[in-house]
């Protein structure tokens, strides 16, 4: 048995007619997912460090919220007449979304920044420094800070100047005459990008055994006379805007894709402004003008508690010497399949190996990538690349192989959002080396987690024959997540397999029709219709009165036919169990509709982050399928996207996910919370080092302390 049993089929009531219930708001969960993150910032079993970088991942879910989903939100504000039912749903979601970030702030003031001063780690603005500490914040700002500051006294000759997204800026009302004489009294102040946003007080200046930081704003703020002549400043405040940042292209309409983004890029910082904010103590004539300036509606002003972007109190975290308010740091454990030592093509004669990330070490696959670039025996190397960082190991390994006369093609996703600057950089080393660089498909991401290598070996009767190996995974090829987000990967050398994934490279670079895959499911071709015929099939046996069981982990949930398909499973009888760590718009527990439907979402240490499907359906020896998948359950995945799921054949391999990445979540008890039918979210247990936790037990049975 694999322990996702539920009921017999003699418990159930009998099928009701099929309805669907009304879809939850996309954008109201992803708000939900955030308040579950803020919560985070608020658990006395949380290390303080790590309850303030919650408050920043929050800080910055929040800029990509705007950033991304509610560009086009602003204009139907603007543009609907009162009474309109979808512009009062965007009031509702601008609502929540100024009370959460005030909840942010509270968090900070309230709670996480008096318990580090309690500790002896503390944020300390002007009107707190001791005399000493003031004199070394102003040699610090005439040294480092004023020879950057340039501010702008707006006229007919000085016109509002082009702010950037995210940006740093001063607001200064004046008083007092110019220089010429005239009573202009606005001027700007942009804070360069290059200039740390925390500073760290000398030991000498604080008392022994404390740590002071004192933030850019207040350094600025507490000199910003010196700025203007000795002009009076009457009125300032901090302000920041947020901009539409999606990076539009017209593909239909471009030669080179690669030169058309860079050049884009160029001009995504100055997008259509989406949101202001200002410090709660901005003067409304200040904050007016602002507004009237980016051409905002009052919905879009945000009176903040503190800076305006907590996203930079992750340097605090960093800088702060206090590794006992940190986690205990994590090393991930070495996969017991690989034996060290043996070289993993060999390893892969034996069977697949599978890695759960970041529980046991990503090291195996750069081993394997690596073993492959030493390898005169390799031919071939290709893989797809959507985020990997600016710095990493592994496309340094590519552009070695390329080096040496390896074949190599790189898939490379020019529109990573936030990250295509990265990939062209990516891009044009390859290609300088030698290598093939494609970009996909025009209208697609490539989003699948794909590595194959070809290799040069002897058969039994000692001809040469070509063999494949490859890695596949639900993560990205970035070493910095692979220790933070959870994920589950596979290397096989299977020759059903692999020949499949090397018809998907092929249908990448060529565009051309290839066999439909019997084993790998793809999108945008059949894996959104082979998920549905999957949940059918649970569908109509538990409708003949046999057991049928969905559990599904996703890191969102928003396509409607996969959910209506769910419901309808439901309804025939069928259990479901969602594991959704983002946005969930299917409401649970209707009667009626979904009271068969359970969605829970963990958010833990790391973050959340693979994709496992599993079907079981049949008489006792219920017949099953398992899935591991680079895709969510959305439109944008389904249809939009090149993405991959593969079936987990071996028993062993399949058992080992239903164990390690299904069944712990559904038990936990310190992580988790349990979505209600309103889309609302009630944390399942009690806090507490000694509740059941799916990552903590995870990571004491692979990974040992440093």
């Amino acid at each position: 048995m694999n322990d996702l049993a539920t009921d017999s089929p003699g418990t159930r009531s009998a099928a009701r007619r099929p309805q669907q219930p009304t879809l939850l708001n996309r954008e109201r969960a992803i708000l939900a997912f955030n308040r579950r993150v803020l919560a985070q910032a608020l658990r006395a079993d949380v290390p303080l460090l790590e309850r303030l970088r919650y408050i920043t991942i929050v800080s910055s879910n929040m800029d990509e919220f705007f950033e991304v989903r509610f560009a086009d939100a602003i204009e139907l504000m603007r543009q609907a007449p009162d009474g309109d039912p979808e512009r009062a749903d965007l009031r509702r979601v601008a609502d929540e979304a100024h009370a959460l970030i005030d909840a942010m702030y509270a968090a900070l003031n309230e709670q996480v920044m008096p318990a580090l001063a309690a500790q002896g780690i503390a944020l300390i603005n002007h009107a707190q420094r001791s005399p000493a500490q003031r004199a070394w914040v102003e040699r610090y700002f005439r040294a480092q800070v004023l020879p950057l500051l340039l501010p702008v006294g707006l006229d007919p000759a000085h016109p509002f100047p082009l702010v950037a997204n995210k940006s740093l800026n001063f607001i200064v009302r004046l008083g007092g005459t110019d220089a010429f004489g005239r009573d202009n009294a606005i001027a700007i102040v942009k804070v360069p990008r290059a200039l740390p946003r925390l500073i760290r007080l000398p030991d000498s200046v604080m008392a022994p055994g404390s740590q002071g930081f004192v933030q850019l704003t207040s350094v600025i703020r507490a000199h910003l006379e010196s700025l203007f002549g000795g002009r009076p400043v009457e009125s300032f405040s901090q302000f920041r805007v947020t901009r539409d940042s999606d990076l539009e292209v017209d593909e239909e309409d471009v030669v080179n894709l690669r030169q058309a983004l860079r050049t884009g890029l160029t001009t995504r910082h100055f997008g259509q402004a989406i949101r202001l904010e200002v410090v709660a103590t901005c003067p409304e004539p200040l904050w007016r003008f602002l507004l009237d300036q980016f051409a905002l509606p009052e919905a879009a002003l945000y009176r903040v508690n503190g800076p305006v972007n907590l996203v930079r109190l992750d340097q605090l975290i960093e800088q702060a010497r206090a590794p006992a308010l940190r986690f205990a740091p994590h090393s991930p454990g070495w996969p017991e399949a690989l034996p060290r030592g043996q070289p993993i093509f060999e390893r892969l004669k034996q069977g697949d190996v599978l890695l759960h990330h970041p529980f046991e070490s990503f090291e195996p696959v750069l081993q394997f990538l690596r073993e492959a670039v030493d390898d005169p025996a390799v031919l071939a190397i290709k893989q797809t690349i959507y985020r990997t960082g600016s710095q990493s190991l592994l496309m340094e390994l590519l552009i070695e192989a390329a080096r040496r006369g390896k074949e190599v093609t790189a898939v490379v996703e020019l529109k990573a959002r936030f990250d295509e600057e990265a990939n062209i950089n990516w891009a044009e080393r390859l290609e300088a080396v030698g290598a093939q660089v494609v970009y996909g498909i025009v209208g697609f991401k490539t989003h699948a987690k794909l590595m194959l290598v070809t290799r040069r070996e002897k058969s039994r009767n000692g001809a040469a024959q070509l063999q494949r190996y490859a890695h596949i995974s639900t993560g990205n090829y970035n070493l910095g997540t692979a220790r933070l987000y959870t994920d589950l990967g596979m290397l096989t050398a299977d020759p059903q397999l692999t020949p499949e994934i090397d018809a998907v490279f092929h249908q990448l670079a060529s565009l051309t029709r290839v066999r439909p895959p019997r084993h790998l499911l793809t999108a945008p071709f059949a894996l959104h219709r082979r998920f549905l015929a999957m949940i059918a099939k649970v569908a109509r046996a538990a409708a003949a009165g046999q057991p049928g069981r969905i559990v599904v982990k996703l890191n969102a949930l928003t396509e409607p036919a996969l959910i209506q398909a769910l419901v309808r499973a439901a309804q025939a009888g069928a259990e479901v169990d969602l594991i959704v760590r983002g946005a969930c718009i299917l409401p649970p527990g209707l009667a009626g509709l979904t009271e068969r439907i359970r969605v829970r979402s963990i958010v833990g240490r790391f973050l959340e982050h693979t994709r496992v499907c599993y079907f079981s359906w049949g008489a006792a020896d219920a017949e099953q399928a398992l899935y591991l998948s680079s895709a969510d359950w959305m439109g944008r995945n389904m249809f939009r996207r090149i993405e991959l799921a593969w079936p987990v054949r071996d028993p062993v391999l399949r058992q080992r996910v239903i164990d390690e990445a299904l069944v712990p979540y559904l038990h936990d008890q310190r992580d988790a919370w349990c979505q209600a039918s309103d889309g609302s979210y009630l944390p399942v247990g009690e806090a507490g080092s000694a509740a059941a936790s799916a990552q903590a037990a995870l990571a004491a049975r692979y990974g040992h302390g440093d």
